[in-house]
């Protein structure tokens, strides 16, 4: 059996993280394999142990680290697969494991997820490969189901509570609600490609120049997209509208500011992988922090504040998998032999 995912810890003391992502691996059933390696203490194993990994065949590596960090940024220095970070909460809150694993300086973009949530690291690593793999996305869809029931079935705590003299447990039993899809109204296809490989979907119009460094990027490597202006709270159903009009996107990518409701509403909407690129306003930070810190079962990998060039090269990672012509172009890029 040849594993597809490579998990490398920074160190035996985050087996407890590691453990989540294997145990939805597991689940997939995706053959995948397990080193311990340091990027300060041991650099030398870490190049080695990507290198030849990427050379046999693993499609994604999956990174864990906490304190600096730096661990998923050094796998990234030595292949053009798509890294996923996982920051480890171990002094700070993991907020210092956070920013080192999202902000990466481009070409070298970091897929993270939440902190502590190698369960999301996963299930985006499952994401990735199943663009190319149905039974794969078949397994992610009815992954994604069992969380879904997870929280139907929670609301059955609620018929245990007692002496709350005021509560009105029969009001809108979950069970008995009948749950339809919200309407679709009619969007303008006529500037859709239906068999755009990327949807890039912005917040807002002050938004647009950190979605051009994306699709400038796409551009380079050949990856075709659409891209439209749209909010999901100002207009939810136009919103909902578009992500069914650009269903046939192998990968999404939000960019947003405002907290960063485009990735949280996309990620309900679609089974492919989301791509989140928080903006810079007021609170550039804070839109980070609400892109990235997403619930077990729905990960947005997110890149760097602004970084729009390397949410385009994540895309190109992701599609490399299966394109050596993409891999040869990332493989230049990383060397700076060529500049996008």
């Amino acid at each position: 059996m040849v594993p597809k995912v490579m998990i490398i810890l920074g160190s035996a003391s985050d087996m407890a993280i590691a453990e989540k992502s294997m145990d939805v691996l597991e689940k997939l059933e995706i053959p995948y394999s397990l080193k311990i390696a340091s990027a300060h203490r041991t650099p030398n194993l870490v190049r080695e142990i990507v290198k030849q990994a990427t050379d046999t065949g693993i499609k994604v590596f999956i990174g864990i680290a906490g304190l600096a960090a730096h661990l998923p940024g050094a796998i990234a220095a030595y292949t053009p697969r798509p890294v996923i970070g996982v920051p480890v909460d171990i002094k700070t809150g993991g907020i210092d494991a956070l920013d080192s694993c999202v902000h990466m300086p481009y070409p070298s973009p970091i897929a993270t997820v939440g902190i502590d949530r190698g369960d999301n690291g996963a299930i985006l690593a499952a994401q990735f490969i199943a663009i190319h793999d149905s039974e794969v996305r078949e397994k992610v869809i009815n992954l994604r189901k069992e969380y879904k029931k997870k929280v139907f079935n929670s609301n059955k705590v609620v018929d245990d509570l007692e002496d709350k003299k005021f509560l009105v447990k029969d009001y809108l039993k979950v069970e008995n609600l009948k749950i339809e899809k919200e309407d679709l109204i009619e969007i303008d296809e006529s500037n859709i490609n239906p068999d755009a490989d990327v949807a890039i979907i912005v917040g807002r119009q002050s938004d647009l120049i950190v979605a051009k460094k994306v699709s400038a990027t796409l551009d380079r490597l050949k990856i075709t997209y659409n891209m439209k202006v749209v909010c999901p709270i100002r207009s939810n159903q136009k919103f909902i509208s578009y992500v069914d009009a650009v269903k046939n996107a192998k990968i999404f990518i939000g960019i947003s500011s405002n907290s960063s409701q485009v990735t949280g509403a996309l990620v309900g909407l679609t089974d492919r992988p989301v791509i989140g690129v928080p903006c810079e306003n007021e609170l550039g930070r804070e839109h980070m922090l609400t892109t990235v810190n997403m619930p077990p079962g729905v990960p947005v990998a997110t890149v760097g504040i602004n970084n729009g060039r390397n949410a385009g090269v994540l895309v190109g990672e992701i599609f490399s998998i299966k394109d050596n012509n993409i891999i040869e172009v990332l493989t230049k890029l990383k060397d700076k032999k060529i500049n996008l």
